[in-house]
This record gives C-alpha cells, structure tokens and sequence, in this order.
C-alpha cells in the first residue's frame, strides 16, 4: 500500500521529478510550458491498468512549482483509487495549471493545454476540477476529443459530485447514529463553491442545520442568503459544535491542529486529500471515535459523470451510480470497525485488490 506523504525538496535529489513520480508509482508526466499565452501546466498519469486515465484539470496560483508537483502527483495518484474502488474501466490522471483562474484565463490557453493533452494519444483524458469551468474544457476540446464534462454531454460534474457525497454522508449517519437521517443534524460544510452549494442543498431540503465557511465573501452571503446557512469564519468553523464536517475545499484540512479542535463525529466531505498525513491522522481519526469516509471513494460522482459521457451512458445512469456510493461507503467503514483499521487503508486496500485482479486478467498467457 502506497501512504501519502508531502515531497520535500530534500527528499528530491539528484533526479528530483523521477524520484517524486517513483514516491507514488507513477507511469507518466508531462510538463507543459508555453510562453505565448503564459500556460504553465503539469499532467500526471498514474496509472492504466483498468483503462485510460481519466481525471480533472485544476487551475491554482501556487506557490511553487514544487507545490505545483506535489498536489498533481497526489492527486493523480488518488483518482486511479477513485476510479477502481468505484468500479469504473479507467486508470487515474491529473493536470494542475499553474495560474489565477480569475484573472489569467483565455482561449488561447486553454487551447495550447489542449495540444498538450492530445499528444498523449487518449492515455489521458481531462475534465474540470478547482478553478475550471464547462466553457474552458469547450476551449480544450477545440484542439483535442479527449475531454469529458462538456456542456451538452454531462456537463458540470459538480451536481453529481455532491450527490454522492451526501448519499456516503447518509450511510456514515447510519452507521454512527443508528439511522441515516440527516433532519436535525448539524453540519459544518468548508467551502460553498459549485460541489459545497450543491451539497448544502441537499442538507437543507433534509432539515439538517448548517454551517458554511468560505474564502469568497459574496458566495458565503449568496448561499447563506439561498438557503439559510449559518455562516462562520474560515478558522471558526473547525470549532463549530457539529455532528458532521464536511471539508468541500482544498485538501489537508484534518491535521494535527484540526483534529484537537473538531466536535464531530463523522468527517464526510468532497475535497480531495482530506487527511493531512493518511497514515498518521488516519489512525488518530480512528482513534477518536470518529466515522471517515475516505475522500476518493465519497467524492466518485463527479468523475462517475465523465465516465458516463465516455462510455455514452445517460445522466440518470450517472446518478445511479452515484447514489450506490452509500453502499461502497457502509461496505469501507463497516470493515474498518471490523477490522480496527482506518477507513483509508480499507478504501486504499479494496482499489488495489481491484486493480490487482484486473492487471492479472490482462496479463498475456
């Protein structure tokens, strides 16, 4: 089993993108650079075993390219889980464009990340994440097929996304408090962009009460506004009095710090790369008597909508799909309990059981 751990420059030595890709057994990386339209971009394929390597494009300044490394390799390396564990034929990838999605887009960028995408002859195929929308994947589509998430076809991922979160939140309910009722249940949701919305929806239509944070003050007030959220700061809402956090940002967010200040008793949310230090804070949210839904497996809607775009499936198929996220998720914390072991490693264990099994069929005689 693979663990999680953040690169360090020092840990990169004499050959330091080699060395970061063997970390995390990656078969791929492609860094797109092009400085007419300022695109600074990396893809990361991790793994083909079950198919070609579907995962989203993510538009975020970092602070470094080595940051840039880190959270594509990661992320990469979490959609082949996310991709096996939910039963679908594709391997995981991942492109992180360096760049302010608010102020640094434009066609010609996107197209010349398209030429990028397309050299890898459908090894890879991308779709939207942080800071993308339909209409940039329409650019990228401009200049290559291999695209999912297009307006007309599945389009925007996130309602899916956010259906099965809340589908896996249901069944961690169940398990924690004897039903998976949701009504009267309060809520702590970090992060209301297009997923985090969209789950809130699903919270107040079930008479849960919520709390939302985010970093954008006009969204926090639309949203508070739409549905009567309660809104708390981006450091309060780790001290909220809740039943359930719902990380539905970026990653990271159960750490030592959090994890001494969180009154939950299930963490269930959509961001991706949830814990910190899977192996460490894994074990401590164990521990702590608390239900994780391991992120890869909660969060499978969104790339369940691509993949019903590439297989030439329908929406309602996808939504299907997605609603079956409450059984992989009671099946992951069911053995966890069973076996004392941190819903993470059994998530980690049941994808590579299925990839193992899967690269032995294609195995030549």
């Amino acid at each position: 089993m693979i663990e999680t751990k953040e690169i360090k420059a020092e840990d990169l030595q004499d050959n330091p993108v080699i060395a970061a890709m063997s970390q995390y057994n990656h078969e791929q990386l492609l860094f797109c650079n092009d400085n007419a339209t300022g695109l600074k971009a990396i893809i990361a394929v991790h793994n083909t075993v079950l198919g070609p390597a579907l995962g989203g494009t993510r538009m975020w300044m970092y602070n470094s390219e080595l940051e840039a490394l880190n959270d594509v390799l990661r992320l990469s390396r979490g959609m082949t889980y996310k991709n096996s564990i939910s039963g679908l034929n594709l391997g995981g990838g991942k492109a992180v464009i360096i760049g302010d999605a608010r102020s640094m887009k434009s066609e010609a960028l996107f197209r010349r990340f398209g030429k990028f995408v397309n050299s890898l002859a459908g090894k890879y195929i991308t779709a939207e994440d942080v800071g993308i929308t339909p209409q940039d994947m329409t650019w990228v589509n401009m200049e290559t097929d291999h695209v999912a998430g297009l307006p007309g076809k599945s389009g925007d991922p996130s309602p899916v996304t956010a259906f099965g979160t809340y589908m896996g939140m249901k069944a961690c309910a169940k398990k924690q408090f004897g039903t998976d009722s949701l009504a009267g249940k309060k809520v702590a949701v970090q992060g209301v962009g297009h997923v985090g919305e969209y789950l809130v929806q699903h919270l107040v239509k079930e008479n849960a009460e919520v709390y939302i944070s985010d970093i954008h003050n006009e969204t926090l007030e639309r949203v508070s506004k739409k549905y009567g959220a309660k809104v708390v700061g981006l450091e309060e809402i780790y001290d909220v009095n809740m039943d359930i956090y719902a990380p539905c940002a970026l990653g990271a967010t159960v750490n030592d710090d959090t994890l001494s200040r969180l009154k939950c008793s299930i963490i269930a949310g959509a961001a991706n790369n949830q814990l910190a230090n899977e192996k460490l804070h894994g074990q401590a949210v164990l521990d702590k008597g608390i239900v994780y839904a391991p992120d890869f497996a909660l969060n499978a809607g969104g790339v369940i909508n691509c993949y019903a775009e590439v297989t030439e499936n329908t929406a309602d198929w996808a939504m299907q799909k997605a609603e079956d996220i409450y059984g992989t998720i009671e099946r992951i914390i069911t053995r966890s309990a069973d076996e004392n072991t941190p819903s993470y490693a059994i998530a980690n264990k049941m994808a590579e059981e299925r990839i193992e099994s899967i690269g032995n069929v294609k195995l030549p005689l």
